[in-house]
């Protein structure tokens, strides 16, 4: 019976070697990547229970995200391997001075592209306390969006909970019009929204912390706790409660690629375990901070124990 459960696509992630143009880089290291298997690694390492729901490929880049999985103690029992579709991969270039490192993607057509409702297994999303989605699983395909639709709606019709980050692509959809109607359908499913603060004015067209917050609570939502960079983060509940918690200070920013990611896991993991809204932001502004003093999206993603350190 899984703590959590969430939806998405992973990718081999090869991140070079040394600094510079990728097309000068001769050298890579292979990792495994994608938003949701960030936030699935996290939930992991903190020792819950995490099903993570995917399509790969039947390729050598399918099985070696399948044996991260495993190592990472992630169930793979809602991962489909698809003869028919690659597993996608991505190129990253590396960066030591806290810029955001140039990412080139290979992910058209790729198998985790094709999921669907067909892989919504109601036994293993029936017995999930929680469901987290991200805007990424919503780009990739009408059908991918249906998915995570279907399974919003289960989940919420059982009485689970369920937090949505928007983690905004655009280059993923038609028209930015397009990507605000539905992914604020998909937001106004779930408890906790997790937006980054411009990502919250592209979503609901406001410009300050409370008019984003009022939007989606006006909707249903139950809280919303947007992150706000260097200032740490600002929340708001459906009751009124709101507050700021200030930013962890780091002094040696590597790669700010899957910050947002550690911070979902540090604030959802707090929330599930009864923690306030204030603990949460502190535990989700910490987890971000560690994941940005390191190279790779997963690599500074702590287990309980570098927690509580």
């Amino acid at each position: 019976m899984p703590d959590v459960i969430t939806i998405g696509e992973a990718m081999a992630m090869f991140v070079a070697r040394e600094t510079g143009d990728l097309a000068d880089c001769e050298s890579f290291i292979k990792r495994a990547a994608g938003a949701e298997l960030n936030v699935a690694t996290g939930f992991a390492r903190l020792g819950f229970d995490v099903s993570w729901v995917s399509r790969v490929g039947d390729d050598s880049f399918g099985r070696f995200v399948l044996n991260v999985l495993k190592q990472e103690g992630i169930d793979t029992r809602g991962v489909s391997i698809d003869a028919r579709y690659p597993t996608g991969f991505q190129l990253k270039s590396k960066v030591e001075d806290g810029t955001d490192p140039s990412v080139e993607y290979f992910r058209k057509g790729s198998a985790a592209s094709h999921l669907s409702v067909e892989d919504y297994s109601p036994s293993l999303f029936n017995n999930a306390r929680h469901l987290h989605l991200s805007g990424v699983a919503a780009a990739l395909s009408e059908s991918s969006l249906a998915l995570l639709n279907h399974a919003a709606a289960a989940m919420k019709a059982n009485g689970k909970t369920i937090s949505f980050d928007p983690n905004l692509r655009p280059v993923l959809w038609k028209s930015e019009a397009e990507m605000v109607q539905k992914l604020n359908h998909l937001a106004c499913q779930a408890d906790w929204v997790l937006p980054g603060l411009r990502e919250g004015m592209i979503l609901t067209g406001r410009k300050t912390p409370q008019g984003i917050a009022d939007f989606w609570l006006e909707r249903g939502v139950k809280a919303v706790i947007i992150k706000t960079g260097s200032d740490g983060a600002w929340y708001k509940t459906a009751e009124g409660e709101c507050g700021a918690v200030a930013a962890v200070k780091v002094d040696n920013v590597v790669d700010t690629v899957g910050a947002g990611d550690g911070f979902a896991v540090g604030a959802i993991s707090a929330l599930l375990e009864g923690k306030s809204l204030a603990q949460a932001c502190r535990r989700g502004n910490h987890i971000g901070a560690l994941a940005i003093q390191v190279s790779g999206d997963s690599e500074g993603l702590p287990t309980r124990d570098g927690l509580d350190e």
